[in-house]
């Protein structure tokens, strides 16, 4: 492969990036816990965006619980996420490439 080939295919690789990028800005993924009593949001840059918890479980009392449930409500996003990156990459990618901005 020549020098100018190379050249152009790196810049559509980096093209095709930055449009994946922007769509994974733009993809909501809603992680649960607790039968959906607690719910964490985030886009597929696993960046969070919001979390609802159901009145019912707040409870002074059981503050630990509910810590518990944000996080396995995130840790279920941040999987969903990382699904989705693998789909939308299709495996082009390896794993071990580590990217900055890509969650593989």
């Amino acid at each position: 492969m020549n020098p100018l080939e190379m050249f152009k295919n790196a810049q559509k690789i980096q093209e095709q990036m930055v449009l994946l990028q922007e769509k994974l800005g733009e993809v909501i993924i809603t992680g649960c816990a607790g039968g959906g009593m607690v719910e964490v949001d985030m886009n597929g840059r696993m960046e969070p965006l919001a979390v609802r918890i159901a009145p019912e479980i707040v409870n002074k009392d059981e503050v630990l619980m509910l810590q518990e449930l944000i996080i396995s409500a995130f840790s279920d996003a941040v999987e969903k996420a990382r699904e989705f990156v693998a789909a939308e990459v299709g495996g082009n990618i390896p794993a071990n490439l580590n990217i900055p901005g890509f969650p593989l």
